[in-house]
């Protein structure tokens, strides 16, 4: 497999930025990144094309380490280990128990936490998932196809230590994508409808 190994525009890395940024702020809303015609490069990829430099650290999770070096090529940015990673693209269904060993910052510096970009099947204005917290007005659904069972036990773990924590964005193969920060509270009514969500200082798990 070939692919471009070139810097995105700048007008175009801006609007990925500002994408990312929404689907931050507006958690569950479906948005669209700005995929260039002609792009070879899957679109979970984009934001870490657009976000990082020289002095971010990245990792690629995929089984074609091709698109390591095509980010590492176009950006500058080192490649390094998971656990040291401050952007990390997931391309292919992660082993949920990898993403464990994801940087989440601390209490006194959570901007150090890594920002995860997943590569998904679908999105949905409606599923599984109900979303609440800031930037949601009252609650949001959302429903996700194409993630492993047990990734969102991870993600609630990944959380606990508010304000330390992950934040998520999940991205189709067509540039739609979906941000769940690590201030969400997540209800997936999938798994025995139980809750896993976020209090603001730590996650609580209700069975009912």
């Amino acid at each position: 497999m070939t692919a471009t190994v070139t810097e995105l525009p700048a007008a175009t890395s801006q609007q990925v930025f500002r994408a990312v940024l929404d689907a931050l702020a507006r958690p569950g809303k479906i948005g669209l990144l700005p995929v260039p015609a002609g792009e070879t490069r899957p679109a979970a990829l984009l934001p870490l094309l657009a976000l990082a430099d020289l002095s971010t650290p990245v990792h690629v999770l995929s089984d074609d380490p091709l698109w390591t070096g095509v980010v590492t090529s176009a950006t500058g940015a080192p490649a390094v280990a998971l656990e040291d990673a401050r952007l990390v693209a997931v391309l292919d269904p992660p082993d949920p128990a990898r993403l464990r060993g994801l940087r989440t910052g601390s209490e006194f510096a959570p901007e150090e936490a890594a920002q995860l970009f997943v590569a998904v099947a679908d999105l949905a204005e409606h599923g599984d998932l109900t979303l609440s917290g800031p930037g949601v007005p009252g609650s949001r659904e959302l429903g996700v196809t194409g993630l492993p069972e047990g990734f969102w036990a991870v993600r609630a773990e990944l959380v606990r230590g508010f304000p330390a924590g992950v934040d998520l964005v999940l991205v189709t193969a067509d540039g739609r994508l979906a941000g769940v920060p690590r201030t969400t509270a997540v209800h997936n009514t999938a798994i025995h409808n139980t809750a896993i969500h976020n209090t603001g200082t730590q996650n609580t798990v209700e069975v009912r």
